[in-house]
C-alpha cells in the first residue's frame, strides 16, 4: 500500500535547518528501508516532512510513524547540537496513494519548497483532508 504521511515540528521546538534537510530526508528513508519498507519520495520544508513509502506488512502504521519520528529525533539530536530541543507533533496525517496517482503524489512530495511559497501547512492539511473526505478536529491535527 503506498501512503503519504505528514507531520509537523511541534510548535514549542527548533525547527529544521533548511540546509539539513537533505541529510534529515535521507536518514528518514534510511529508518523506512530498516523497517522493510520502500521510502519512494521523502521531503519538506523546515517546519513540517512528507513522506511517500510503502509500508512493511510486520507493523502498524502508527508504530512505523512513531519509529520514524522517534529514531529521527534521537539522530538529531545526537548529530546536531543546536536541535538538542527538537521534537515532532504528536500526531500524523496519512493518506492512501492509487498506483494510478504515484508519480503525482512523488512529485508533489519533492517539490514542497516550490509548493509552500503559495500555500502554509495548515492550508496543506486541510485541502489534502477534505480532498480525501476525512473528518478531523482541528484541536487535534495541528496541536504539538
Amino acid at each position: 500500500m503506498y501512503t503519504h504521511i505528514m507531520f509537523h515540528v511541534r510548535s514549542t521546538s527548533t525547527n529544521m535547518h533548511e540546509s539539513d534537510l537533505p541529510r534529515i530526508c535521507a536518514y528518514v528513508s534510511g529508518i523506512i528501508n530498516n523497517l522493510n519498507g520502500i521510502p519512494i519520495a521523502v521531503n519538506g520544508i523546515t517546519d513540517h516532512i512528507h513522506i511517500l513509502a510503502t509500508l512493511p506488512k510486520t507493523i502498524s502504521l502508527s508504530q512505523f510513524v512513531r519509529t520514524i519520528k522517534t529514531e529521527s529525533t534521537m539522530w538529531l539530536k545526537r548529530t546536531f547540537e543546536y536541535y538538542d530541543k527538537f521534537s515532532w507533533q504528536d500526531g500524523y496525517g496519512a493518506f492512501s496513494v492509487s498506483a494510478s496517482n504515484l508519480d503525482r503524489t512523488k512529485n508533489y512530495v519533492m517539490n514542497q519548497a516550490e509548493h509552500h511559497k503559495k500555500i502554509s501547512f495548515y492550508d496543506e492539511y486541510k485541502k489534502i483532508a477534505d480532498a480525501y473526505e476525512i473528518e478531523y478536529d482541528e484541536k487535534y491535527a495541528f496541536a504539538d
